[in-house]
């Protein structure tokens, strides 16, 4: 049963991850702190939110650059095969007989300078508070990173820890099964048990064998797993410090937080779809003020490399520009009652999900109740089984027991001691998932 959850868990948990590398010659020791800390700096999705952030406090900049001043600048270069051209005894009697005014050059270049400024734009005014508010999404965004991150790297973890303890105990496991099938096989040489008995001693340190080989696997994979997590490099050696174990002060913690009241608007998916919903409402207001006119001021300045003997454009120009929207044929309304639909869409959603991480927050307290009970039940069990064990191995130095009886009080402790870890991982499972619906800091949390 341990082996088919921690293969499930290393299937679940294999996800796009960091890309930083980080070499190292020895063995990397770390914390479940030290390798939060670490993660955080250099998980790949971290990272991407975190230029996420970046981006959208440009954007920011980018949507206020609209309202300001715009200079541009052209030059262009201009050929007219056959440029209209004047007598030029129009204007001057005096003038030689035959000579031409030009009113155009042949060839010229002509230079301008546009300065334009925005005056009044409703969709401009929107669009500012709009940016502001992708910018809080952006942040919400990158706080979620983080969160699941966290919940991960804290998993994973521990996980790696429960197989390392459970690829122990079964090593202990297989070396009793083993002394003892060497005894049975002596036994049965010498006529006194059955040959079923010493097949079924062996089938039973195969099957222990394959379990091993089994967990082996899963702990190569869980640690290819950890070091994407935190952005190490695939040769990295890492080493995990921390001690698989629950003290009675960490159980009383956890069991305050089971009764802990569930606030809404901390969850960071709820903030997330309120944001959503601020904006689907902007959207909206934005589409609304595409049927307000639009006014700007511009100025332009033009100069000529050559100007003709009559140059009747002038070289200043000051104006302002009026954008009136008159009728579309029903675009712009329906346009308008799209952006309507979508906020009020985003309001529902915001709604129902609402709903849905209340239920989820008292489940999650719940399982973790549940997980905490266990746990209490099981590090009973294993105590329990322990003393059992202990009066057995010295009945057996005494005599008094069997060697197939102590494997067999020994079998139990081992398998309740694989339960008690198991039910650790548990409920640092149930805690990390109650954490992340509660949105506290699980570095803090251990």
């Amino acid at each position: 049963m341990l082996l088919k959850k921690i293969h499930l868990i290393l299937l679940i948990f294999i996800t796009l991850g960091s890309a930083k590398i980080i070499s190292a010659q020895d063995t990397l020791r770390l914390s479940l702190t030290d390798a939060l800390k670490i993660a955080q700096a250099n998980n790949l999705n971290i990272r991407n939110s975190q230029l996420d952030l970046k981006s959208a406090q440009k954007k920011i900049w980018e949507t206020l650059a609209i309202g300001l001043p715009h200079v541009d600048g052209t030059a262009k270069y201009q050929f007219i095969p056959n440029p209209a051209t004047l007598p030029a005894s129009a204007f001057d009697p005096s003038a030689p007989q035959g000579q031409m005014l030009d009113l155009v050059l042949k060839q010229n270049i002509v230079y301008d300078l546009s300065v334009s400024q925005l005056i009044f734009n409703g969709s401009y005014l929107i669009g500012i508070k709009a940016s502001k508010v992708y910018y809080n999404l952006s942040e919400q965004s990158l706080e979620k990173a983080v969160l699941e991150v966290n919940e991960s790297v804290t998993n994973t973890y521990f996980m790696i820890l429960v197989g390392e303890e459970s690829r122990k105990v079964l090593k202990i496991n297989l070396e009793n099964v083993n002394k003892t099938l060497d005894d049975i096989r002596e036994m049965y040489k010498q006529g006194f048990v059955e040959k079923t008995d010493a097949d079924q001693l062996e089938l039973t340190a195969n099957t222990i064998t394959n379990a091993i080989a089994q967990i082996d696997n899963n702990l190569e994979m869980g640690r290819r797993l950890f070091k994407i997590y935190l952005g190490l490099a695939e040769k990295t050696n890492i080493r995990l410090t921390d001690q698989l174990g629950m003290e009675e002060n960490q159980v009383v913690k956890l069991t305050t937080l089971t009764n802990k009241p569930f606030i809404l608007e901390k969850n960071v998916d709820f903030k997330i779809l309120t944001t959503s919903e601020l904006l689907a409402r902007y959207d909206y207001r934005r589409e609304m003020t595409n049927s307000l006119p639009a006014i700007a001021a511009f100025y332009d300045h033009q100069e000529k490399w050559k100007a003709p003997t009559f140059d009747f454009a002038p070289k200043n120009v000051f104006g302002i520009n009026l954008s009136l929207p008159i009728f579309s044929s029903g675009q712009r309304s329906a346009a308008v009652a799209q952006k309507r639909m979508a906020f009020e869409k985003a309001t529902n959603n915001k709604l129902y999900i609402g709903n849905t991480l209340l239920m989820q927050a008292t489940q999650c307290q719940n399982d973790l109740r549940t997980k905490l009970e266990n746990f209490r039940i099981q590090k009973k069990s294993k105590e329990l089984s322990d003393n059992i064990y202990q009066r057995t191995l010295e009945k057996y130095k005494q005599g008094i027991s069997s060697s197939m009886e102590l494997m067999t009080i020994q079998n139990q402790y081992l398998n309740n001691l694989t339960n008690y870890y198991q039910g650790i991982y548990d409920v640092v499972g149930a805690r990390t998932k109650l954490e992340k619906i509660f949105n506290n800091d699980q570095k803090n949390s251990k």
